[in-house]
């Protein structure tokens, strides 16, 4: 079996597990509705005896336009970038983890935990840039690598452009920055353990096993690009 940071390599539709995962992701933007603009937040307080109230419900709205992007972006990632087999350990596993830090995200950012809204400020607007930017670093090199891998002339070959020049897992990259400014918006610093998890993961875990991977089955050209780009955040490392 071809794996490498604990996901399958070969080449599959997976159109069931595509459509379960989409089904759960879906749930938990669902969940995120009501709890935000339902009044589920506070009936599920109740069950527990306990009285909570939104008191920051612009800060829940613009939490919720991030789940909707991602929503979007994981649709994209779904039914066009990904081309690999998806198992349905993975689907579960990662479902329950989306739906972990959307929900998480929203609770802690409405400000169910808080009796006062937390005012906008620079460091709002500077998270927000690093959700565009996030979603744009991770989709936009996909997209690039997906159209360049079309051309039968690159059949075979490591590809090496566009922003994947500037950092070898700049997708990933792309991810923690997304994720950074998405927990920021949160105004909690609990929050910031979900990005700092994910870069760890990335570092200790994915990006290693991808790179034997990757080693193995473009030899010298991989090791070539590898000797030559940084690793995961460009120009640092």
């Amino acid at each position: 079996m071809a794996q490498s940071g604990g996901v399958r390599r070969q080449h599959d539709t997976s159109l069931g597990q595509k459509f379960v995962f989409v089904a759960l992701h879906l749930t938990s933007v669902l969940v995120s509705l009501w709890l935000l603009l339902g009044g589920g937040l506070e009936l599920v307080a109740s069950w527990f005896g306990q009285e909570v109230v939104v008191t920051d419900p612009q800060r829940g709205l613009l939490l919720l336009a991030c789940t909707l992007l991602y929503f979007a972006r994981h649709l994209l990632t779904l039914f066009y970038l990904l081309a690999r087999r998806v198992a349905f350990s993975e689907v579960f596993g990662l479902g329950a983890f989306i739906a972990f830090f959307e929900i998480g995200f929203l609770v802690l950012g409405s400000g169910a935990f808080r009796q006062t809204a937390a005012p906008f400020s620079l460091i709002d607007g500077a998270a927000l840039a690093m959700v565009l930017a996030g979603s744009f670093l991770n989709s936009w090199s996909e997209l690039q690598r997906k159209w360049w891998k079309r051309d039968p002339a690159n059949r075979g070959q490591c590809y090496t452009g566009g922003l994947f020049s500037y950092s070898m897992h700049i997708n990933y990259f792309g991810d923690t920055v997304l994720f950074t400014g998405w927990a920021l918006l949160t105004h909690s610093l609990v929050a910031l353990s979900v990005p700092a998890f994910m870069a760890v993961s990335f570092v200790a875990f994915h990006i290693p096993a991808l790179d034997a991977y990757l080693s193995q089955k473009y030899g010298a050209q991989f090791d070539a690009y590898a000797a030559r780009t940084r690793k995961f955040i460009p120009f640092i490392y």
